[in-house]
């Protein structure tokens, strides 16, 4: 579809719809291929979706909490947790069991504890499709979370079932994104990141998978320089050459103490100022472990009461709380936001919002593009080729196609330059988010004309070295498209055009 002189091309949200439209009436005598598609185009107007992914006990379930800001995700080993469980934003709180080869079944909701419970009522895991948790909060209105089963469990069909929905072998993941918890960087990890990370033009691209040093506040046997120790072990992964090819970035996440600091109680802050009362030495020889903490004779706190402090914050967690209590912060509210800010969670979520919200619609049409290709493959017929012949043209031949995969290039390595320039590069080119600002790599609240006398230079810095003798084939390549990605920049910003 080719824009009039003079107007505006269309986005490349609108020229995916289209084609979405062009191919449902091009298969309108096949209901499975309609259904499908059709599924796909509603897909635009949904929230992303964003897949939660890593081994058993990464620590899924409390991180999707801490995203939250609720405990609603089950966190023990229950039959749930080996189930792949959809949380979305409601009016009415709901939770629908969708089994294999019966119509959906509403479950009862029960709070143990402050966390919601469900069971299945004695339907076995294997028979279920899919649970889906409907939830009115604010923070699940632009991002649908999922939780999937541990992709290394004991249980060969748990793993099975993370692994049919997260790497599909006959269409592609029902996810846009992906959040892949790691403790460490294992080969087990690599091969997983690998399996997700397909050679197709479309799907050629890191940039839908951010990866989560999780359960941070363990490394150093839960030291209070714990996360300081994995936020150092993150930027190692982070320049790791072949993990920068399969994911975005690499963050590190104290999922537990980001949970707890979300939905700390009165009550568990009461019992933390006990804890402070202690003598220092007694406090420190208890912290020791888990065992002498909970073991230890105490009137106050009681056993069963630092039982589930433990269960709440960890040693770290309460080793951190009671430093911050004998440092004079008694406010409980203040207490709950230093956890928080402290476990890392907020700058996954500013990830969350530069890399993925920012690129929803690039990231919707990108699974629409693969839908398509699945039915064209399928159930080929003469007259859908130029329905192929579009989709080669729009991933060829869409500069936000183009920019993803020249980022990956980078990140793999294939292109080759100077650190400084890659690193230049790669923020120009959306590495660090798509705004304005995040490309220019200058504050959020730069004016106008600094932003566009940023974009300018860059725009002369990149055509130099696109144009300079000196430079290779493939460097000159690929500064072009950085070009192309300042130019756009600009454009947007209302300055001059080239």
């Amino acid at each position: 579809m080719t824009a009039p002189p003079g107007a505006a091309a269309p986005s490349l949200s609108s020229t995916v719809r289209v084609l979405l439209r062009r191919t449902i009436d091009t298969y309108q005598d096949s209901p499975q291929a309609v259904g499908w598609l059709r599924h796909h185009l509603s897909r635009f107007d949904e929230p992303l979706r964003v897949a939660i992914a890593g081994k058993v006990k990464a620590g899924k379930s409390t991180l999707l909490n801490a995203l939250v800001g609720e405990q609603i995700a089950p966190t023990d080993a229950g039959e749930c947790t080996r189930v792949v469980t959809w949380y979305q934003d409601a009016r009415v709180p709901q939770v629908l069991m969708y089994p294999r080869n019966a119509p959906p079944r509403q479950l009862t909701i029960q709070r143990t504890s402050g966390a919601l419970s469900f069971d299945l009522h004695g339907t076995p895991t294997e028979e279920v499709d899919r649970l889906v948790v409907d939830w009115p909060s604010q923070n699940l209105r632009s991002m649908t979370l999922i939780d999937t089963p541990g992709i290394a469990s004991l249980s060969a069909d748990t793993a099975m079932r993370a692994h049919a929905f997260l790497t599909p072998q006959d269409s592609p993941t029902q996810a846009d994104a992906v959040i892949y918890l790691m403790r460490h960087l294992h080969v087990s990890d690599m091969r997983f990141l690998e399996s997700f990370f397909d050679q197709g033009v479309a799907r050629a691209t890191p940039v839908n998978t951010i990866a989560v040093l999780s359960r941070a506040d363990e490394i150093g046997v839960g030291r209070l320089d714990a996360l300081t120790s994995a936020r150092r072990i993150a930027r190692r992964y982070r320049s790791d050459e072949k993990l920068r090819g399969l994911c975005q970035t690499v963050v590190a996440v104290a999922g537990l103490l980001a949970q707890t600091g979300r939905t700390m109680r009165q009550d568990e802050f009461g019992a933390l100022t006990a804890l402070t009362e202690l003598p220092r030495a007694d406090l420190d020889s208890m912290l020791l472990s888990v065992d002498r903490f909970v073991r230890m004779e105490l009137i106050s706190p009681d056993t069963d009461t630092r039982a589930r402090l433990i269960d709440r914050f960890g040693l770290f967690g309460i080793r951190l709380g009671t430093t911050l209590i004998r440092q004079g912060i008694t406010d409980p509210s203040r207490i709950a936001e230093e956890l928080v800010r402290r476990s890392g969670l907020d700058e996954l979520r500013t990830v969350l919002a530069n890399q993925f919200s920012e690129r929803r619609d690039l990231l919707k049409a990108r699974s629409a593009l693969l839908a398509i290709e699945m039915v064209l493959q399928r159930e080929p017929r003469p007259e859908a080729a130029p329905l192929a012949a579009e989709v080669e043209r729009i991933l060829a031949g869409a500069h936000e196609f183009v920019e993803l995969r020249m980022l990956s290039s980078l990140r793999a390595n294939a292109v080759k330059l100077p650190p400084e320039a890659m690193e230049d590069a790669e923020r120009l080119l959306g590495g660090d988010g798509g705004s304005a600002a995040a490309r220019l790599g200058l504050d959020p609240g730069a004016d106008l004309e600094e932003l566009r006398g940023a974009a300018l230079a860059a725009v002369v810095r990149w055509k130099r070295r696109a144009e300079s003798p000196l430079s290779s084939r493939a460097t000159a390549d690929a500064a072009r498209v950085v070009v192309r990605s300042c130019e756009g920049v600009l454009a947007g910003l209302g300055g001059p055009g080239y």
